[in-house]
């Protein structure tokens, strides 16, 4: 993330929200719109993420006449940790985002960036009556390949050996070494951290295995029928522009490459982001 990303994000027209799942507590932020709105968002981030990797989305989503729901999943930041290491497996975490539709009401748009992505699919395959359309952005069709994978490895040999805040501090080191890197603000940083060293170390290190392993799943979803947008930045370095492009041929989605922005588009061009979703939203008839 960028400076001007979730340091600058305004928290006006934010609200903070608590949703008791069977599972335990989830945390989330919403835009102000009531639940029986009839067109309702649900934010799900990736991993290392948050609810906060959302938040340049929801006062714009607001205008544009949506409900969103941003959560942190279960394990991140501020929701709470699984009582065991199968609360962190695909399949609980999909379970989850299905009774959170439930509890929003009717039939919600479900976005999944990256990891939540592949946790959003599943769900849409567990009860497809819960979701009107899937947004995939800066997902993939499997398990991650090339740098990233790399990266996920060294960092789980990290996490193991040394634990949390040694597996940070390699973090850190990773991103300073990366000729894009841009300092941070302090404050963005320490938010960073702060949000990093609560997430449960075992959610992340199930997580991570899951984002390694992951079995390609296209042709299941595109049984569906479901409406689907894939959607990345143009300069997205986690599922390369190819596979994603090749993803949604597959599954006969909608395709937009969100310009000047990377695997975050969310945070990196807010504007671009949210024109893609409310474009794919009112394409469709009503």
């Amino acid at each position: 993330m960028n400076q001007g990303q979730l340091a600058s994000s305004s928290r006006v027209g934010q609200r903070a929200r608590q949703f008791e799942l069977d599972s335990g507590r989830i945390a989330g932020l919403h835009n102000g719109l009531p639940d029986d709105h009839p067109e309702t968002v649900l934010l799900v981030p990736g991993f290392t993420g948050s609810k906060e990797d959302f938040t340049p989305l929801l006062r714009p989503l607001a205008a544009a006449g949506y409900h969103a729901v941003a959560i942190d999943q279960r394990g991140q930041y501020q929701s709470q940790w699984a009582d065991s290491a199968a609360g962190y497996r695909l399949e609980a975490l999909a379970a989850e985002l299905v009774e959170l539709a439930g509890l929003l009401g009717g039939s919600v748009h479900l976005v999944g960036h990256s990891f939540g992505g592949l946790v959003g699919r599943l769900a849409v395959l567990q009860a497809p009556d819960r979701f009107t359309d899937l947004v995939l952005l800066g997902s993939g069709p499997a398990a991650i390949q090339g740098g990233r994978r790399e990266r996920l490895e060294l960092g789980a040999q990290v996490l193991a050996a040394r634990g949390m805040a040694a597996l940070w501090d390699e973090l850190q080191s990773q991103a300073h070494a990366d000729p894009r890197y841009v300092r941070l603000a302090p404050v963005l940083n320490a938010f960073l951290r702060e949000r990093f060293m609560a997430t449960d170390p075992v959610g992340l290190e199930v997580m991570g295995r899951a984002l390694t392993d992951e079995p390609d799943r296209c042709a299941e979803l595109a049984g569906l029928g479901k409406p689907i947008l894939v959607a990345h930045g143009v300069d997205d370095d986690a599922w390369p522009g190819p596979v994603q492009a090749e993803m949604a041929d597959r599954l006969a989605a909608q395709y937009r490459v969100i310009a000047a922005a990377a695997h975050s588009p969310a945070v990196e061009n807010p504007a671009a982001t949210v024109a893609a979703l409310v474009e794919f939203w009112q394409s469709r008839p009503t």
